[in-house]
């Protein structure tokens, strides 16, 4: 009889830490998303799962309370060495030999099974252990975290759910809020096209097949419009425009003639706003000298939040900095070539400064 009663004890400690692991393992948000779409079983746990540190709480009484009897009910019948060696036994084989931290169809059937038994005792025990727990941690300095979230967290956990094989939200939602994140940390100047990419049109230039065919080719759909210099930006030609515009006219009779302004030094956020209360899905870049620096549209904008290139009706080029960065690159293998060959003297430089200097 002794000993049936010390299978029934250890049988009990090793359900109540299966119970205990099986709980912890369990994702509480999987539950819940299980139970939303009708799973009996995931409703049924997640009943008692919702209780939190409560359950927690009394899983560890429970496992307390039967590792007491079972020491117990050894002890009547063996040396106190002997049940207290056991009992330490018994826990490690329960916590070492069990699957550590996994969830088992056999413990999943069990909470199952125990869970109206649990909900029931926590329905009247959990005002109770919520307090103790309130009298345990009250003088305690706060926990590091509290459960507000900074803008990396967020980015770590989005990286961490597209590397889920079994993720369930879209690989490019994934990446268009990430981008959506950190949309306001990028600068304009890192997103504008330069000035040297960029087809100005003249005022006076008279509208016809070969300046739509030049402005065409430039792979822009929107262009700055100059009056006698280039620096002197007066307005915005849209080929759309152009398009419905008489041959014969003026650039001057189709240009918008108003244009909005956005520092190089400000964000796309900022950027953003000026689009959407001018109206304009073309900015002009200045620096802090008020100089022309170069334009950034509502594209590259948009690009930035939902991490791909767009393509507009008139576009030729999947990416503008691309074309930009490598027109940079031709430009100054250029200026290389055209150094003065070893035997040519150079004029050692004095410190003064000639216009040829303030070209380059």
């Amino acid at each position: 009889m002794d000993s049936l009663w010390n299978i029934v004890t250890a049988g009990l400690v090793l359900l109540a830490v299966t119970l205990q692991k099986t709980y912890t393992a369990l994702p509480v948000k999987e539950i819940k998303r299980r139970a939303r779409v009708g799973n009996h079983a995931a409703r049924t746990i997640y009943r008692v799962a919702a209780y939190g540190q409560s359950l927690r709480a009394l899983l560890w009484l429970v496992i307390i309370v039967c590792s007491a009897l079972f020491f117990v009910v050894v002890d009547r019948t063996a040396p106190l060495w002997f049940a207290l060696t056991t009992s330490i036994a018994l826990l490690w084989i329960a916590y070492v030999w069990l699957p550590n931290s996994r969830i088992t169809a056999i413990g999943e059937h069990i909470a199952v099974w125990l869970a109206p038994a649990l909900g029931w005792l926590l329905n009247y025990l959990h005002p109770v252990i919520n307090r103790g727990i309130g009298v345990v941690h009250r003088g305690r300095p706060l926990a590091s975290h509290t459960g507000l979230y900074e803008k990396e967290d967020l980015l770590e956990f989005m990286e961490l759910q597209e590397a889920q094989v079994d993720s369930r939200i879209d690989k490019l939602e994934l990446q268009i809020a990430a981008s959506a994140l950190k949309f306001g940390e990028q600068l304009v100047r890192k997103h504008l096209t330069p000035r040297r990419m960029i087809k100005t049109v003249s005022v006076s230039e008279t509208i016809g097949p070969l300046l739509m065919d030049e402005l065409h080719k430039s792979g822009h759909s929107r262009f700055p419009v100059h009056d006698g210099k280039k620096d002197n930006i007066v307005g915005t030609l849209y080929m759309r425009d152009l398009v419905n515009a008489r041959s014969g006219g003026s650039v001057k009779s189709v240009m918008k003639t108003d244009v909005a302004y956005v520092h190089e030094e400000q964000n796309l956020y900022d950027a953003l706003q000026a689009v959407i209360k001018t109206h304009h899905h073309l900015l002009v870049v200045v620096n802090s000298f008020e100089e022309y620096v170069g334009i950034i549209t509502l594209e590259d904008i948009l690009e930035q939040v939902v991490g791909k290139v767009i393509i507009d009706e008139f576009d030729q080029y999947n990416d503008l900095r691309a074309v930009a960065a490598r027109a940079a690159e031709a430009d100054r293998k250029a200026r290389h070539e055209e150094k003065p060959e070893k035997d040519t003297p150079v004029k050692e430089d004095d410190g003064t400064i000639t216009p040829d200097d303030t070209k380059k």
